[in-house]
This record gives C-alpha cells, structure tokens and sequence, in this order.
C-alpha cells in the first residue's frame, strides 16, 4: 500500500510528500507519528518544496550575471556603504512602496554585486526580478522593433515588480534608445521598482540621456526620492584580484 501511495505521490508532483513520505518508512519513523502530526509531517515538507521550487524558478527568470548576497556585502569604512541602509532594503518594502535605488561609483567597486545581492533577496521574498545589462537589454530592443515583438517585449518588462539596469549610462542613448528608455519608464512609473548601478553620477546622467525634454521627464521619474547608495574606494577586482562572482 505504501508503494502504491508512494507512487501516487510522485505522479500527482507532490514531490515534497514523496521525499518525506519515503524517507519516514526508510528510517522508521512512520510509527513515530499520530495520523495528525504525520499529516502535517507531510504537508509541511511539500509547503517547504514548493516554495523553494519557485524561488529557483524566481531566480532563473531573473537572469543574473552571478549570485550575490546582502550577507556576503563588504562594509568597509573607505566604501561609504550604511550597513544599516542595506539591511533595510533587504527587507524590499521599497518594491511595495515603488521607489527605485541608484547605486553609483567607479568601476569595480561592487555596484553590480551589491543590486545583485538586493534583487536575489527579492526573489526570496517572491518578488518577480529581472537583471539586465542596459547596453544589451536597449540592443534588443532595437531588434524587437524591428521584427515586430517590441511591444511584447516591454509587456514583458513592465510585469516584473523589481527591473535592474545595470550599467547604465556606459553609452550614450541614441534617438531610439532614448524612446525606448522614456517608454519603459513612463510603463513602470508608480507601479514598480528599478535598480540602476551607474558608473557616472546621477548628476552626469542628463548628458548621457540627451534631448533635454525627454532627458528632464525620465530623470524625474527615475531620480524623485531615490534611495542612493554611492560607492567610494577602489576598484574591489584589483583589490581582491578575483573574478565578479565572489562577493564584495
């Protein structure tokens, strides 16, 4: 009967069950249980590995260049990084409210790895995050628009709750880019969150956008009471003569 129940289990995809149920037999465990305390046995462990499947799935769909952490963030005094800041951050109540976060300082200092490490916190929580290097995301764009899947395409952004946009600012926005970015702004405005990491200082970014009406009104989405982290100090890669993945 056991056998038959086991294999029930696994074919409804009740996995968690599967792995308790079975494991409770292996080890003899089963007469340890009242019928009440095995039922929440087995309930818990197939709570606890649908959760998890769907975080993995979270954090597949978002794409990160490598995993991060908020754990593993460096706190040292010549980085000008709060610790307190980070932490309440980490609890992504910024994504509930719709407010963005500016990371900003010179390259290798830990930009990507510290929106990184946010954005896998929010996949935790259950938020749905995507990364995305902005030079290649407003590349494919380009593409998009031209083989008719734009509109697709931004849908597909606008869906997500928390966007970072790494990078950004590394080029200059071209006319169509500019459209684009001023389209995928005003999408998200109010109803979800961004994460920027920027080599230049938010103060440098009007240059880069061009076009000063488009420039001001996608500036005042974006910038209006940001939360901003500026990094100081020098370039992490050098000091720890590492590759990006390890954390900062």
């Amino acid at each position: 009967m056991n056998t038959s129940t086991l294999d029930k289990l696994r074919k409804m995809k009740f996995f968690g069950m599967f792995h308790a149920f079975k494991s409770s037999m292996e080890t003899g465990k089963t007469n340890d249980y009242t019928a009440d305390e095995l039922l929440a046995h087995l309930v818990d462990a197939e709570w606890d590995d649908r959760q998890n499947r769907r975080i993995e799935r979270t954090i597949q769909y978002a794409k990160f260049r490598y995993k991060a952490s908020v754990e593993d963030v460096h706190y040292h005094a010549d980085r000008s990084i709060d610790r307190n800041q980070i932490m309440r951050l980490a609890d992504c109540t910024f994504i509930d409210r719709n407010e963005n976060i500016l990371v900003t300082g010179s390259t290798g200092i830990g930009k990507s790895y510290v929106a990184s490490a946010l954005g896998y916190q929010a996949c935790m929580l259950g938020y749905r995050v995507f990364y995305a290097s902005t030079p290649k995301l407003f590349a494919k764009l380009k593409m998009a628009k031209a083989d008719g899947s734009y509109i697709k395409e931004l849908a597909k952004l606008e869906r997500t709750q928390l966007l970072i946009l790494d990078d950004f600012g590394i080029q200059p926005f071209d006319a169509q880019s500019r459209a684009a970015l001023m389209e995928l702004i005003e999408d998200r405005h109010g109803k979800t969150s961004l994460i920027i990491t920027s080599q230049l200082p938010v103060s440098k970014w009007f240059e880069v956008i061009g076009e000063k009406t488009v420039a001001d009104a996608i500036l005042d989405r974006i910038v209006h009471d940001a939360h901003r982290i500026e990094l100081k100090g020098e370039s992490m890669r050098r000091k720890r003569n590492v590759e990006p993945e390890t954390s900062y």
